[in-house]
């Protein structure tokens, strides 16, 4: 297909005849070249330029067409190259974040058993804390318990104190 496209990009000498657009440009060159070297100098036959240029496009032509072609493929080999290079590009990236997720999910693991001990740390300590206070509780019972127990005991021997102490009869 690229070879289609060089031949019908560039005029050939050999298979195109010359066009009138050709022509023209052909005329307002010699013109020009002519308005430029100084008049009396210059006799220039018009077929001998036009057989020089032929010659020189029918000798550069093929050459210049084959490089074209040639730097065509290379442009399209490494358009290709550049899309799989990116490809590749595409694939480590993705790799690189499948590991990232991977230790993300690694790190995620670790963080929720950390989570669950303590939750069990809090658990367990909790049911000390509750076990303490009531033990605490008991024993501040108990403590009152004795220390009324102790003041009731005070007061029967004050009672009982006082009532051994001797009377005085009373006279009548």
């Amino acid at each position: 297909m690229e070879v289609e496209e060089m031949e019908d990009e560039g005029p050939s000498i050999q298979s195109e005849p010359p066009h009138s657009e050709d022509l023209q440009l052909e005329q307002q060159e010699s013109l020009h070249l002519e308005s430029l070297a100084p008049a009396e100098n210059m006799f220039v036959d018009k077929q001998a330029v036009d057989k020089l240029r032929e010659g020189l496009l029918s000798h550069y032509l093929p050459d210049l067409q084959n490089s074209k072609r040639a730097l065509k493929e290379l442009t399209h080999n490494q358009l290709i190259l550049l899309d799989t290079l990116d490809q590749e590009v595409t694939k480590f990236r993705e790799c690189n974040g499948l590991l990232d997720l991977s230790s993300l999910f690694t790190e995620a693991k670790v963080y929720h058993n950390k989570l669950v001990n303590i939750r069990k740390e809090m658990i367990m300590l909790h049911e000390k804390t509750t076990k303490l206070k009531k033990k605490a509780l008991k024993l501040q019972q108990q403590k009152q318990k004795e220390a009324l127990e102790k003041e009731q005991q005070r007061e029967k021997e004050l009672e009982r104190e006082r009532q051994l102490i001797a009377k005085p009869a009373k006279r009548t």
